[in-house]
């Protein structure tokens, strides 16, 4: 578990896996840009791309349609990562551009990273479409792409206590007490991504929603 925060925390720059062509898939992480969003439960989806960024010895750095980008090959498949730089309520904006811009379907070409506080931390769900379930991040990227048949990883960040205001609770630090099962659900949509990207969704819906 150390390692895996180090992971998080160093993201030591490495070479890509080579350039390729034209991406088949598109790889958006969801999350808010800056310093002081860092390990908050919003960003789930940043560290996510963060933690397999490093692990596989890519960099996500390159900027373009308004995201930090890689273009890499995964599972034989020729793939963008980004990381939008727009914030999370205009993460649409950047998807859009980069579906357009490659001329790709969403239906069949995008994946999603994102959090969700309807799941307990510790909790994956994947899933080939679905509503925003209140995200204002998926709630614009349907907006802007026109459908909501994509497929997802959804990270679970815990609900906030009654008492507690939802802005503040996604936009507060992952508590120490939490860590564990957190990281633990990074390593295993680390895991799954790679099988979605490949079309195996089916596989990892079965194998690794909890």
């Amino acid at each position: 578990m150390d390692r895996l925060f180090e992971i998080l925390k160093s993201l030591e720059k490495k070479e890509p896996e080579g350039k390729i062509g034209s991406p088949e898939k598109i790889v958006a992480f969801l999350g808010n840009p800056g310093s002081e969003y860092t390990f908050t439960r919003h960003n789930a989806g940043f560290m996510l791309a963060d933690y397999f960024s490093e692990k596989n010895g890519i960099s996500i750095d390159r900027l373009r349609f308004s995201s930090l980008t890689a273009e890499v090959t995964i599972e034989n498949k020729k793939v963008l990562l980004m990381k939008p730089q727009t914030f999370m309520n205009k993460s649409g904006e950047a998807v859009r551009d980069a579906l357009s811009f490659y001329k790709l379907d969403p239906e069949t070409s995008l994946i999603v990273v994102y959090d969700d506080i309807y799941l307990d931390v510790g909790v994956l769900r994947i899933r080939k479409k679905g509503s925003d379930g209140g995200h204002n991040g998926i709630k614009n990227i349907i907006y802007h792409t026109g459908t909501d048949s994509f497929a997802r990883i959804r990270i679970g960040v815990g609900k906030p206590p009654k008492e507690q205001n939802i802005v503040n609770w996604v936009l507060g630090k992952i508590p120490e007490t939490d860590k564990e099962n957190f990281y633990g659900s990074l390593t295993r949509a680390g895991e799954a991504l790679p099988m979605l990207i490949a079309d195996k969704t089916d596989l990892a819906m079965n194998r690794y929603s909890k």
